[in-house]
């Protein structure tokens, strides 16, 4: 049954209050952060950084900002009150609260804010950097995040400007954060009327046979039309995984530039178009034929950046696209289905240019892998501890709350107790865990989803080359790694010298150089001894406060012309400079540290063991898969497979052993060249209705 608003605050009020207390930070953090990353995963922001400027007198407030690429700033406020009970936000507060916000900007740019505030604080970086970018800024997204829910006489929000630039007001109150979680996609819907938007329908073709087909439609897009979506709703308008393609990419394509400077009207033949889902599409029959006047929920999973290019060359080069279309296949599917048929449309759809590591799918291998160690694996009971617990990952959105969904209140307890909600991480939470530690402090401060690109780079090659590497001990040390992390956060926050303001960043630089410091010996932290306390230990935790207290100093204190702490700590100098401070640093810190490392020459033993072990895994899993498929299909996928003339010599002969079984067993090297047959059938289309299951995780 479904939750009530009022059901879901309570829920919601008590994920807060045990993730401030385990992580050391204010309620008021905990709840911006906790929105804010929902906000990002669903692509309605690119990121997040906190920023609180609340003085007692004036009028003006601030809580949290985001700069992105296009030109956008998203500027944060909170209604946040710790309430005990469900609210009303009215219309009166509603205005308030923005127009604090709009005070902070306006200040900012007009009355030099920046001035007035002391160098070290996060609201002087936004002030500065504001004032800094001020011709840059093209538009103004006023975001409130309110723990209320929003008074039903505010019917909309219409659009303004502030300080001269055109500006939107967002809220996000409990009620839509309730809907969002709620919604079977786990994101807000992005509605469009394009005959409200644009004035006009867009002209399309059927291309569907039947009633009990799934729709799709062939579109001619007029370019100007997807560039304005683009500028509009900007990564939401994108498939989780085109905008982490986006981001690992991030330039304008070249030859897309400049077909739309020079050769406009060769656009539609070179380009190869945009591939696009929707949930429903509403259609009228004009003059010219069948045109599609709104649509539910558009998500471009091929073609984004080709729309990016669209609107950065009409913007940065003032190009008329007035002559520009660009063919769309649209699909529409069912929310039930999209979580399966989405990615595989995604993917079959980038095959022309490989997106490889970037096109890191929530159903990726590696993922699947991760989640099956987070269900089986027991984490080791802490001391004092009466029962074992296990870590949740969650390589979909909302796996979690999906698992309790349909259980009884006393299965839902149970669930909770074998895995706390303290002990649930996401992909882009595994990302930040690892990156920090490989030398990757930069990446983690580039935001989450830009983090995450790069991790997904950089896995996914690694998995290419030897997917065995991502084995129990690599679970077990990316959770290790997690609650260092944790750990860190909460440690930095109880620092005296800790005014408020970026601990992410002192958070991803201090643990860089706890590793560069171990690495300059040969040596690493014990993650395996963490993982088997399941705790971090007193003399790692002074460790950390002593290095955090360093990199405090360090990236508060910006070279010459540079007046933004935030933006310096996304910069490779920042990490070059600390960086070379690690043999000082390390001299300050109390033996006991050191004695708690571990050599890298055992480190790699227990890594070595660790393939071999995973490698046997596989190879046991493979037989499994092989020896469940009757011997009578083996023989029609041979059969089928040598009519097509693509079989191997090898597959030939391995074939014959599978279709003696069980007289006959396949060895585990040959498990594995079968179920590469198998594949090889998919893609000459011939999948065995018998075998289509075991497709899923092969």
């Amino acid at each position: 049954m479904e939750q009530t608003a009022d059901e879901f605050f309570h829920d919601f009020r008590q994920e807060l209050l045990s993730g401030a207390e385990a992580k050391g930070r204010f309620q008021l953090d905990e709840f911006m952060e906790t929105v804010a990353a929902e906000l990002v995963e669903t692509g309605f922001t690119e990121g997040f950084e906190l920023c609180h400027y609340r003085p007692p007198q004036g009028g003006i407030r601030v809580d949290g900002y985001w700069f992105n690429d296009e030109g956008n700033l998203d500027l944060f406020v909170a209604d946040f009150d710790s309430r005990a009970e469900l609210a009303s936000l009215t219309k009166t507060e509603l205005e308030a609260t923005f127009k604090r916000l709009s005070r902070f900007f306006e200040a900012s740019i007009d009355r030099d804010l920046a001035v007035d505030l002391e160098v070290t604080s996060p609201g002087h970086g936004l002030a500065k950097q504001i004032a800094d970018r001020a011709g840059g800024i093209n538009s103004l997204n006023l975001i409130l995040l309110s723990e209320r829910t929003l008074s039903g006489t505010v019917q909309s929000l219409p659009e303004g400007e502030v300080a001269g630039i055109p500006a939107s007001y967002q809220v996000w109150d409990i009620s839509r954060l309730h809907r969002q979680r709620s919604s079977r996609s786990h994101k807000e819907p992005l509605d469009l009327d394009f005959a409200q938007m644009f004035g006009k329908g867009i002209a399309s073709l059927p291309a569907h046979l039947g009633a009990d087909a799934y729709q799709s439609f062939l579109m001619v897009m007029p370019a100007d039309f997807l560039a304005t979506l683009y500028g509009k709703f900007g990564a939401r308008l994108l498939e989780q995984n085109v905008r982490t393609f986006l981001q690992a990419r991030g330039s304008v394509n070249k030859g897309i530039r400049a077909t739309i400077l020079n050769e406009p009207e060769m656009f539609f033949a070179y380009n190869n178009g945009v591939t696009a889902t929707a949930q429903r599409v509403e259609t009228e029959t004009a003059d010219s034929g069948l045109v599609i006047t709104k649509v539910v929920d558009l998500q471009i999973v091929n073609g984004g950046q080709t729309t990016a290019s669209l609107f950065h060359t009409r913007k940065r080069d003032k190009a008329d696209l007035s002559r520009i279309f660009v063919q769309m296949k649209l699909s529409v599917i069912d929310s039930q289905q999209s979580e399966m048929v989405v990615p595989k449309i995604s993917e079959y759809a980038n095959t022309q240019n490989r997106v490889n590591a970037a096109d890191f799918f929530s159903n990726h291998p590696f993922h699947v892998r991760m989640e099956d160690f987070s269900r089986r694996i027991w984490a080791p009971a802490q001391k004092g501890a009466t029962r074992e617990t296990r870590w949740f990952y969650e390589r979909a959105r909302g796996q979690y709350a999906d698992a309790q969904s349909k259980l009884t209140p006393a299965e839902q307890r149970r669930f909770k107790a074998e895995y706390p909600k303290p002990q649930m991480f996401t992909k882009t939470d595994l990302a930040k865990f690892e990156n920090v530690w490989d030398e990757h402090p930069r990446w983690v401060n580039l935001g989450s989803q830009k983090n995450f690109a790069q991790y997904a780079k950089r896995i996914g090659s690694e998995w290419e080359k030897s997917s065995d590497t991502f084995n129990e001990f690599y679970f077990k040390r990316a959770v290790a790694r997690g609650m260092v992390f944790r750990a860190t956060e909460r440690i930095v926050s109880a620092q005296a010298w800790y005014n408020g303001g970026y601990r992410a960043n002192i958070v991803a630089y201090t643990l860089a150089v706890l590793a560069e410091i171990a690495r300059c010996r040969n040596e690493a932290i014990d993650f395996l001894a963490i993982w088997n306390a399941q705790k971090v230990d007193p003399i790692l935790e002074t460790a950390i406060a002593s290095v955090a207290s360093v990199v405090n100093e360090d990236i508060t204190d910006p070279p010459p012309g540079i007046s933004n702490i935030s933006e310096w700590c996304k910069r490779e100098g920042c990490w070059t400079r600390i960086q070379a401070k690690s043999n000082v640093i390390a001299a300050s810190l109390d033996t006991g540290f050191f004695d708690r490392l571990v050599s890298l020459d055992e480190q790699m033993e227990t890594e070595r063991n660790a393939r071999k072990t995973q490698k046997i895994d596989d190879g046991i899993e493979a037989q499994k898969k092989v020896l469940a498929i009757p011997s009578v299909d083996w023989g029609r996928l041979n059969r089928a497979l040598l009519e097509k003339g693509v079989l191997t010599s090898k597959e030939m002969g391995v074939l014959k052993i599978a279709m003696q079984i069980p007289l006959k067993i396949p060895t585990e090297k040959q498990c594995a060249v079968l179920l590469e047959v198998i594949e090889k059938g998919r893609l000459e289309g011939v999948i065995l209705k018998d075998t289509e299951h075991f497709l899923k995780r092969t």
